[in-house]
């Protein structure tokens, strides 16, 4: 076994080390999401704190580490007499992004179980996990029924599995750690909302942090137990003061004048339901333990609040998370005890528990969370003449300043024709390991999902054969048959959004890139993957590459700057490069093409011919599109409809887009070639 880099030995990274020293204290808090940029360490001091964590008490030969001193009454293993227990140190284990269902939960012998009756159970990752630590890296790329299966067992404390009536359970009670990089995308947020805690990491940009980091990295590697042995000094210290506060914590009062604050904050920053406020007087608590203290303060109420609510703020997946941290001040203030003579500026209390380093927040947000333009209200500068490129208000090259969006809005849903096989998602119709029952098969390797009928009939005639004289059912595994399912898949969403001259007016690129958005948002909701190619002036560049995370593509789409001719054609085929690649990449992941644009095309010999060859290209690759009409005003030209009819596409308008609209609430998009 390899020797873990010492949690000690961690440069800077206050709030993380913070984080998760507080559910080693107590583990009621719920967990730690750690977010930020690859390269920071997260990993690293996750495996590390198991190190750290006191030994757990197991009854011998449990497979489900039971605790000797209250075994579980239902645990598959038992009962358990009474017996001394054994200790084992705590276990952090990982579970993989692309594990199964069955190496999460367990597997269940199944023709066992129809032959004999005999529960024959394989425990899982969350039986190992149990009284330990559950370790997610990249948890916003798990599969979604892998979400839906850590959610159950957070919130019962158990595991089941069922499997046409036969049933197992067992406790799963763990601390569940996750990290992840938001630029992949953000997670559900049923799921954000089960972890107690979070906390931002980035690389630090002071030059001797930089350093140390480097040389104790390059230390570690070349004598990975020389360097931890270097560090057991400073590794015995940390766990002998976990186990202090683990033994002060119930001692520490959490009186009703801190409790107040803590009701007093959550609602000021309008989370949802109540475990905010719960995780908050756990960790205010655990800060206390921490510090030594048996009183909860109000600056471990405002610790806590820095690590507890910023993920809880969010109201869509735009939404940066953070805390304003003069509006904490300011509600900490008039919910505490008016005679209290305590100045604005607390000390720091332990492990930089003020406004200093180490206060689990991110920089101080606005509420708006999206910048509103300056020129906002009918301040628009008035055209620049040619002559002055450079005037005020106006960048050279008769490009226009980005225009904020419009309000997004509930759009109908726009899928791919056709049964795909894609990552489970919530757009176009697919064959999944979760749905309605289509069919049945011979199982390709395990069974995971068992068809019953279709086994007793396969079974049934071979039964005198066989020689059946009781009243089982003698089942071999030729007789197995797996489920087909139907249920639903994400795409891969590739937007191709005209930023030209005749788009260029004000309110018509606000409306353009509020719908655009309003599809990100759908996007985000199915579990899509979206990209960004965007077309002005003579050419078109890919704004984003195919990517999980859509608050990455607002963020492009809003400093999108317009102006120039409409080369319709280059966009088309930008976007058919992009496609190609991502086709060879991940196969199995359908595209739909979003084109926007009023369908002028301008600039080069025959333009518009150009982008009808363009069009014609991705039809006879199959590529499902959806043409969104931007033009406006009374007289209309139709080129959005013709070169939908060249995509082998749909034609939507702006006011059609929305769900509300009169049109219908749900518009399938005609695939390419796809017969009248």
């Amino acid at each position: 076994m390899s020797t873990p880099y010492p949690f000690t030995a961690i440069v800077g990274q206050d709030d993380l080390r913070l984080g998760l020293l507080l559910n080693a204290v107590s583990p009621a808090v719920g967990g730690v999401l750690v977010r930020g940029e690859k390269g920071t360490a997260k990993s690293t001091a996750v495996r590390a704190l198991a190190a750290l964590m006191p030994e757990v008490p197991v009854v011998p030969g449990c497979r489900f580490s039971c605790d000797p001193g209250s075994p579980d009454p239902g645990c598959p293993d038992g009962p358990h007499a009474e017996a001394a227990g054994v200790s084992r140190p705590a276990r952090t284990v990982e579970l993989p992004v692309g594990a199964s269902e069955d190496r999460l939960v367990g597997a269940l012998d199944i023709e066992r179980a129809l032959s004999e009756g005999v529960k024959a159970f394989e425990p899982g990752l969350l039986a190992d996990a149990h009284r330990g630590i559950l370790y997610v890296d990249e948890v916003n790329l798990l599969h979604d029924h892998l979400v839906d299966l850590l959610l159950d067992a957070a919130a019962m404390g158990a595991s089941y599995v069922e499997r046409e009536g036969v049933s197992v359970r067992h406790a799963a009670r763990f601390l569940l750690v996750g990290t992840m990089n938001p630029e992949e995308g953000e997670l559900r947020p049923q799921l954000l909302d089960r972890f107690g805690l979070t906390v931002e990491v980035s690389a630090s940009r002071d030059t001797d942090e930089r350093v140390e980091v480097v040389r104790r990295r390059l230390a570690y590697d070349d004598d990975p137990e020389g360097f931890a042995a270097r560090w057991a000094e400073e590794e015995g210290a940390l766990r002998e003061r976990i186990a202090g506060a683990r033994a002060l914590l119930p001692r520490v009062v959490l009186g009703d004048g801190v409790l107040r604050q803590i009701a007093a904050t959550c609602a000021a920053f309008e989370v949802d339901g109540m475990r905010a406020d719960i995780v908050m007087a756990r960790t205010a608590t655990a800060l206390a333990a921490w510090a030594g203290r048996e009183e909860v303060t109000a600056d471990d109420v405002r610790q806590a609040a820095l690590l507890a609510l910023p993920h809880r703020r969010r109201r869509n997946p735009f939404d940066a998370p953070g805390l304003d941290e003069d509006k904490l001040d300011q509600t900490l203030d008039e919910a505490g005890p008016q005679e209290d003579g305590s100045d604005d500026d607390p000390d720091p209390g332990p492990d930089g528990g003020g406004d200093g380093g180490g206060g689990g927040g991110v920089p101080p947000q606005a509420d708006g969370d999206r910048t509103p333009e300056a020129s906002e209200g009918g301040d628009t500068p008035s055209p620049a003449p040619e002559s002055a490129p450079d005037a005020p208000g106006r960048p050279a090259g008769g490009e226009q300043q980005p225009v904020a969006a419009a309000e997004p809005f509930r759009t109908k849903m726009l899928s791919v024709p056709g049964l795909g096989e894609g990552a489970a998602g919530r757009r176009s119709r697919a064959r999944t390991e979760h749905g309605r029952t289509t069919g049945a098969v011979r199982p390709q390797g395990a069974l995971t999902k068992l068809h019953l009928a279709a086994t007793v009939q396969a079974a049934a005639p071979h039964q005198r054969a066989r020689g059946r004289a009781g009243r089982g059912l003698v089942v071999r595994r030729d007789d197995l048959r797996q489920a087909t399912r139907e249920g639903r898949e994400g795409n891969l969403v590739l937007f191709v959004v005209d930023a030209s001259g005749s788009m260029a007016a004000r309110q018509r690129m606000s409306a353009v890139k509020g719908a655009v958005l309003s599809l990100l948002l759908d996007a985000y909701q199915r579990r899509d993957k979206v990209g960004l190619v965007t077309f002005r002036g003579k050419e078109a560049d890919v704004a984003l590459p195919p990517t999980s995370s859509v608050d990455a593509a607002a963020a492009r789409l809003e400093s999108l700057p317009t102006g120039g001719r409409t080369p319709l054609a280059a966009g088309l085929l930008k976007a058919h490069d992009v496609l190609r690649v991502e086709r060879l990449r991940d196969p199995s992941r359908r595209p739909l093409l979003v084109v926007v644009t009023d369908g002028r095309a301008t600039g080069g010999p025959e333009p518009v011919a150009l982008a009808g060859r363009a069009g014609r290209l991705h039809r006879s690759e199959g590529t499902a599109s959806v043409v969104v009409d931007c033009e406006s005003g009374y007289v209309r030209l139709g080129l959005a409809g013709e070169l939908a009819r060249e995509l082998g596409g749909t034609a939507v308008t702006l006011d059609e887009l929305r769900a509300d609209s009169i049109a219908g609430l749900v518009k399938d998009v005609t695939a390419a070639g796809r017969a009248a």
